[in-house]
Order: structure tokens, then C-alpha cells, then sequence
């Protein structure tokens, strides 16, 4: 039974409120980096069709995680 030792309730919560950290990490982080730009991300992706502005936010996207990701593994 040791097979399904990851299905502990409160191995499976922390692994819950680990994503939930992980992801209002990842959100507060792309305000931020929304705020200290000179103009409005997300409208200038959408609206504007900025596709090399949406290279480099998907690439920052990509390092928060792995930061957030490699801070909550340990």
C-alpha cells in the first residue's frame, strides 16, 4: 500500500495550497512587470497584435514559473 501513500488528505492539501501560492505568486509578479512597463500589456498583445511583445511576456511567463516552481520544491 505504499504505492498510494500521495493520497493522504493532507499530502494531497498541501499540494493544493502549494498551486494556489504558486499561481498568486506567478499573478502578482506579471502586475508588477505589468505595472513597471511603459504601457498596458495585455492590450497591447490583444488589441495591438504585438506578437514579438507576446514572445517575450510568454517567455517571462515561463521564467516566473520556473522560479516560483523551483522555490516551492525546495
Amino acid at each position: 500500500m505504499d504505492g498510494f501513500e500521495w493520497l493522504k488528505p493532507s499530502i494531497v492539501l498541501g499540494s493544493i495550497l502549494y498551486a494556489v501560492i504558486g499561481v498568486l505568486v506567478f499573478w502578482i509578479s506579471f502586475v508588477i512587470i505589468d505595472k513597471l512597463t511603459p504601457y498596458k500589456l495585455w492590450e497591447e498583445i490583444v488589441e495591438h497584435k504585438n506578437m514579438a511583445l507576446a514572445v517575450v511576456v510568454a517567455a517571462m511567463c515561463i521564467s516566473i514559473g520556473q522560479i516560483v516552481a523551483a522555490a516551492i520544491h525546495g
